[in-house]
């Protein structure tokens, strides 16, 4: 047994609707939060007032695509570009042994981080879907008791229409217990992808979860027709849609009138804040600077009562430079990107949208809480308040899964300099 004493505690990640912070000691016994009580003098590790916050859950990741950048840049920093560059790199080099050492190394990156849960969307246009699914599934199996993994097919719109090519991923969806997935946006037959996708997944009885309206075009609505179809066909799974952008340039009768349907539908939203502002807006003569960002409306999705999580999206690679599947900075940049820091009495809520709230959009059985009888898979920092805690990286955070302390060295790029050969 061991006691985490002195410890600050957000009172929104001991599953109550407070905001503030309460100082707390956590025993720890055979792994699992034993206890929650009002600091007191004693044995164990004083945290001096440090926070203390549930491990990651990272509700929306591209596993397969991460660490391609040095050998298949953005030419120019636009979706466009990011998704040729990403076609013409699957398509020379995305063999097993590559899909497989660069999901290693960014599952270590996250666990590093303090992340316990990821939810991956896998480039599955077929052939590639036939390997990295089973890469996949390798690695959720290595990976059990550590991070919790799930994955999620991507194919577009034209794979959607296609019926026999859409069986064809969902198949394979089902067999390795996946999501079904896919990228919609402006298509002429937008609709009709969505329903058959939707189609697809109650026939076999998967939940779905899309890359919707990921353009700042105000004519695309296919998160209109996502829940529609929810609706019409009577759809019983989970549900997701992520990006969503365009609710961001739309009139405000329209986005309301959407997010009301949304609602409705049951479908919760993932938003992607730092993929998005890297993306969304950019103009390749380098010579604009981007006005519209395309950060969906998540405080009004929220207030209508639809379930919302931000996650890392892209790491890494032509859609995003950046990145190393780290929920702190998902947490740090969100704030700042969405405006979650104000009122201040309502941050530590929002602060669930990278553990409990992802969690349960997701389903995991890891639930991102500070509760007694919970896993004590927590990540402890030095900062002792919002202020202190987003203002630095906390590299020097401590990390515990199980109760116990992990080593939280990060693998070297190096590693895969011999995977960047172009």
């Amino acid at each position: 047994m061991e006691t985490l004493r002195n410890a600050s505690v957000p009172s929104a990640l001991m599953g109550g609707p407070g905001g503030g912070i309460e100082r707390l000691d956590i025993t720890i016994a055979d792994g699992k939060i034993a206890s929650l009580s009002p600091h007191s003098p004693g044995p164990g590790r004083d945290l001096d007032g440090g926070l203390v916050l549930p491990a990651f859950v990272d509700v929306h990741t591209h596993l397969d695509k991460g660490n391609i950048w040095p050998r298949k840049p953005n030419p120019d920093g636009t979706w466009m570009g990011a998704l040729e560059s990403v076609l013409e790199d699957r398509e020379a080099k995305w063999a097993r042994e590559d899909v497989a050492r660069r999901m290693d190394f960014s599952l270590r990156c996250a666990y590093a981080h303090g992340t316990a849960a990821i939810r991956t969307h896998l480039d599955s246009a077929p052939p590639q879907h036939e390997i990295t699914w089973e890469v996949f599934r390798e690695a959720r199996e290595r990976w059990a008791g550590r991070i919790e993994l799930q994955a999620v097919s991507i194919i577009g719109a034209d794979d959607c229409l296609d019926r026999a090519s859409l069986d064809s991923v969902a198949r394979v969806v089902q067999r390795a217990e996946g999501i079904l997935g896919g990228a919609i946006a402006v298509h002429p037959e937008a609709r009709k992808a969505v329903f058959n996708a939707i189609d697809k997944a109650g026939d076999l009885g998967l939940a779905i979860d899309l890359h919707i309206d990921e353009t700042l075009d105000p004519e695309a609505s296919a998160l209109r027709h996502f829940a529609d179809a929810v609706i019409e066909t009577g759809f019983k799974g989970a549900a997701v849609a992520g990006h969503c952008c365009v609710l961001s340039v739309q009139d405000e009768k329209t986005a309301r009138s959407t997010i009301e349907r949304v609602a409705e539908a049951g479908i919760a939203v993932v938003s992607l804040p730092m993929c998005n502002l890297y993306l969304q807006d950019r103009d390749p003569s380098g010579r604009k600077t981007p006005a519209r960002r395309g950060v969906t409306l998540v405080r009004e999705l929220h207030a209508a009562g639809v379930p919302v999580a931000i996650g890392s999206d892209n790491t890494r690679d032509p859609f995003y430079a950046y990145g190393d599947l780290d929920g702190l900075e998902v947490l740090r940049e969100g704030a700042r990107i969405i405006h979650f820091d104000h009122p201040q009495d309502q941050a530590w809520q929002w602060s669930r949208m990278v553990n409990a709230g992802a969690a349960k959009i997701a389903g995991f059985s890891y639930r991102g809480e500070i509760v007694a009888g919970a896993p004590a898979d927590l990540v402890a920092f030095r900062a002792r308040n919002w202020t202190e805690l987003l203002s630095r990286p906390q590299s020097d955070r401590a990390v515990y899964r199980s109760g116990v302390p992990i080593d939280g060295a990060l693998p070297d790029y190096r590693e895969l300099d011999d995977l960047m050969e172009v």
